[in-house]
């Protein structure tokens, strides 16, 4: 191997071919990585000349790879991964004094149930850190991650990638919420009558519920799909909609006083909440202080979430 040939690179350029192999698009790498479009512009032109290939083909908006360009990310995505890392061991992660922006991605339902009170500790902990948080659901977190738009996501996980590792977080619990308070849970019979509120990102009028029934040989009754949780509480009130939905979300909608949480009145299978993050993030400083306190105080080692 013949390492003078890396006195020729420069990891600016490796950094801005990555991107536009995963946004293919000059306006959103440009976006991406802060730079003006006339500079990634002017960074392909030199990716051309260093790899003496077209590596991108302009197809209407989008820009295609070329086979050359889908050979060399095999090679550099991994060494990029590595040297992230050999560069992460070189700092140390001081949260009370740090200023790092931390993208994460949530699903809606943990957004509502579990963020606040680790916001409220982190405000204390770390006072200048930034979090952007970003909607994610199992179908969206592999790319997210993959784009680098998040660095660590929560939610219920399918088909992650080689390169991911998954953290057991807690295992969820289906919940009832409904407005009219009672003595007395529901029934079977009363829960498949009642008019329901299905929460679904993909406007959905069929959920887990609607499973878990079928295989009971019972069907409910949806009256309204909505996209995100927080719609809940005033879409319940005064009625005698109800809804179904994991423990902590219940919980925290029904700690207002105004809704009410109870079981379902039938035997449910077990849906697990996972964090899932990268490889190359592993060891990185602060990321690893980040998946320590979210696991804190997302996790079910709890009996009440700390630092109220």
């Amino acid at each position: 191997m013949n390492r003078n040939e890396l006195r020729k690179a420069d990891i600016n350029l490796m950094v801005v071919f990555e991107t536009l192999m995963l946004e293919r698009n000059v306006t959103r790498v440009a976006e991406k990585l802060f730079l003006g479009q006339p500079t990634i512009s002017s960074a392909l032109n030199r990716l051309r000349t260093m790899f003496n290939d077209p590596l991108f083909i302009r197809v209407g908006h989008r820009m295609e790879p070329t086979a050359r360009a889908e050979e060399l990310i095999q090679y550099l995505s991994p060494a990029l991964d590595s040297l992230s890392v050999a560069l992460s061991l070189t700092h140390d992660f001081d949260p009370t004094v740090s200023t790092m922006t931390f993208r994460i991605g949530l699903s809606d339902d943990v957004e509502f149930g579990l963020l606040p009170p680790l916001l409220r500790a982190l405000r204390q902990e770390a006072p200048k850190v930034v979090f952007v948080v970003q909607h994610v659901d199992y179908w969206r977190i592999p790319d997210l991650l993959a784009s680098g738009d998040i660095t660590v996501g929560i939610s219920q996980t399918r088909g992650l990638p080689a390169n991911a590792k998954r953290k057991l977080l807690r295992h969820i619990q289906p919940r009832i919420l409904r407005a009219d308070a009672s003595d007395t849970p529901l029934t079977l019979d009363e829960y498949c009558s009642r008019p329901h509120v299905l929460v679904s990102h993909t406007a959905n009028i069929s959920g887990y519920a609607d499973e878990w029934l079928a295989e009971i040989g019972r069907t409910r009754h949806v009256v309204l799909s909505v996209p995100q949780y927080s719609s809940l509480p005033a879409l319940l009130a005064g009625t005698d909609l109800i809804a179904s939905l994991p423990d902590y979300t219940a919980e925290a909608m029904a700690a207002s006083g105004q809704l009410f949480m109870e079981p379902f009145p039938f035997k449910t299978p077990t849906l697990d909440l996972s964090m899932v993050w990268l490889s190359h993030v592993d060891t990185d400083p602060a990321e690893r202080w980040l998946r320590s306190r979210l696991e804190a105080f997302m996790s079910e080692r709890l009996a009440s979430p700390p630092s109220r």
